[in-house]
């Protein structure tokens, strides 16, 4: 047997000290009562979630992410998982539905129209762009897309993003025009020169919708100089430019599908880029895409966006954002 225990002693008949057995059946029948009664409710006292709940549930009402507040929070010592899991059993103030990504719907489909000049392609396809960026690998890349609204609303947004960052630049368009895209290139080169134009956006890569329908124009600078180089995603793969789509998630939170854009101002949409690129990602080790830009961006650039850092916790990623 076991050491200190007596079962096996051949002297605990006449033994005077105090004698210890193993019996097999209450032990493990305690042992499966602690192992339960361990898994049950929560490891934390009733001031600690307390504290936690002052904490975490104002800001999951505003948008942000678990991730996103243990990142700007290091003084709460639990992980995500655990968040997760206290607010799924109700012992915080904010439920499931007010999570950002736990409740998700099922988007619906939307075809975009595609430009119908297949001559533009010619030297700008998704193939032409992988032979490029094998040879130049250090290239930084920029994709661009745009966000409709509702059925009827005019305006559209136009957005790019920055790859290497994961900064986007949101702007509003009156329309979804080839011609509103051009208005928004060239103010930026004058701002920054065509040769920092070049520098920021040496490489864009979008879809095949109508508003980007005229590449020249985008390519060709205000003086006649190119500024950069335009190339196309395959028809419907979408998966390509996956950085952009994904990021497009932010918007959302913000301004759901449906949304009309026609009430809003540049000022709106400025402040909507303010607060997605200042939250935190777990991608960039707990740095914002802001962070990142003024690192890996030219100055010169990062100015001529006008964009500023948003603090930790003012950071919202609701509707009501646009709403104050």
């Amino acid at each position: 047997m076991a050491p200190f225990v007596c079962n096996g002693c051949s002297k605990k008949t006449g033994c005077r000290l105090d004698k210890y057995f193993y019996k097999s059946v209450p032990a493990n029948r305690q042992y499966k009562t602690i192992l339960v009664e361990s898994r049950n409710g929560i490891n934390i006292s009733e001031d600690g979630l307390n504290q936690m709940d002052a904490v975490v549930s104002p800001l999951i009402l505003q948008g942000q992410t678990p991730y996103q507040i243990l990142a700007n929070h290091p003084e709460m010592e639990c992980s995500e998982k655990t968040i997760y899991n206290y607010i799924s059993s109700g012992a915080l103030s904010v439920k499931n539905i007010d999570l950002p990504r736990k409740v998700k719907y099922k988007p619906r489909k939307q075809e975009r129209q595609k430009a119908k000049n297949t001559g533009i392609f010619e030297g700008r396809t998704y193939s032409d762009f992988m032979k490029y960026m094998e040879f130049h690998p250090e290239t930084n890349v920029v994709e661009m897309d745009t966000v409709v609204g509702c059925e009827g609303s005019r305006k559209v947004l136009l957005t790019l993003f920055f790859r290497s960052c994961k900064l986007m630049l949101i702007y509003l368009l009156p329309d979804k025009t080839a011609a509103s895209v051009k208005k928004v290139f060239d103010p930026l080169e004058e701002k920054m020169s065509t040769i920092g134009f070049y520098n920021t956006f040496p490489i864009v890569l979008t879809d095949r919708g109508t508003e980007f329908s005229n590449p020249e124009g985008l390519e060709c600078g205000i003086n006649n100089t190119i500024r950069t180089s335009i190339f196309f995603c395959d028809p419907m793969a979408s998966w390509q430019k996956a950085g952009i789509e994904k990021n497009h998630e932010y918007i959302r939170s913000i301004l759901p599908k449906g949304s009309s854009f026609d009430k809003l101002t540049q000022w709106d949409v400025t402040k909507l880029a303010n607060h997605i690129n200042s939250t935190a990602r777990a991608s960039l080790n707990g740095r914002s895409p802001y962070e990142l830009a003024q690192l890996l961006l030219e100055n010169q650039a990062v100015n001529a966006f006008g964009l500023r850092e948003i603090s930790f916790d003012d950071i919202i990623l609701k509707p009501k954002l646009l709403k104050q």
